[in-house]
């Protein structure tokens, strides 16, 4: 069973084990972060494990995932798309998230952390869009310390009820998505209104000496 997997990696290995979850989970299905992390959360509530040392584990886990899809990405949409059996990706749904994230930029990176599922693709097209490594690393390792402090804080509160907290993501993910489209929404809309003067005066033709 996958949760008695998790848990004896996580019990052996500490933050580690639940870094090595969490990049597990970019690229196995099965191991959703909605588990593993309530379960950080209850070996926090027991003393097996610190608090912010399960939120770095799981932030450093995170990060690294998001980073091999990033350079994947790097590579550009033959090399994504060439063995749709690994990563899954079909070719209209990459064209979608790079249109997405054509409109929106960055707020687009770090909202999608926190939606199931586009957390980890959302690294594919931020990639093939070539945006900027430290720009890419920043806003992930943002989004995903809180997605995960939040988590691993709901299991350390429920202690032994913590499977509970799989069950109200599944209910509450569409509301999640919701909440979180909207902001995404309207930050890009305030980077969009906010570049484009800025982009006016780039494209000003400048005044030349007499």
């Amino acid at each position: 069973m996958i949760t008695d997997f998790i848990r004896d990696i996580v019990d052996t290995l500490g933050p580690f084990g639940l870094t090595l979850a969490l990049i597990g989970e970019t690229f196995i299905p099965p191991m959703p972060s909605e588990v593993i992390l309530p379960l950080g959360g209850f070996f926090v509530s027991e003393g097996r494990l610190s608090y912010p040392g399960a939120v770095l584990g799981a932030t450093a886990g995170s990060l690294l995932g998001a980073l091999v899809l990033y350079w994947l990405g790097r590579g550009g949409r033959p090399l994504v798309l060439k063995d749709r059996r690994w990563l899954k990706v079909k070719q209209r749904d990459l064209e979608r998230a790079e249109r997405w994230f054509e409109r929106y930029g960055p707020a687009i990176v770090l909202g999608a952390r926190v939606v199931p599922l586009a957390r980890s693709y959302i690294s594919l097209p931020a990639g093939t869009m070539r945006m900027g490594l430290l720009q890419f690393s920043v806003l992930t390792f943002l989004g995903s310390m809180i997605w995960n402090a939040a988590l691993i804080g709901a299991g350390w509160a429920l202690g032994s009820r913590w499977e509970e907290v799989e069950a109200f993501m599944g209910t509450a993910s569409p509301i999640i998505v919701a909440v979180v489209g909207l902001a995404t929404l309207a930050v890009g809309v305030w980077w969009w209104r906010t570049r484009r003067p800025a982009a006016r005066r780039d494209r000003a033709p400048q005044p030349t000496a007499e």
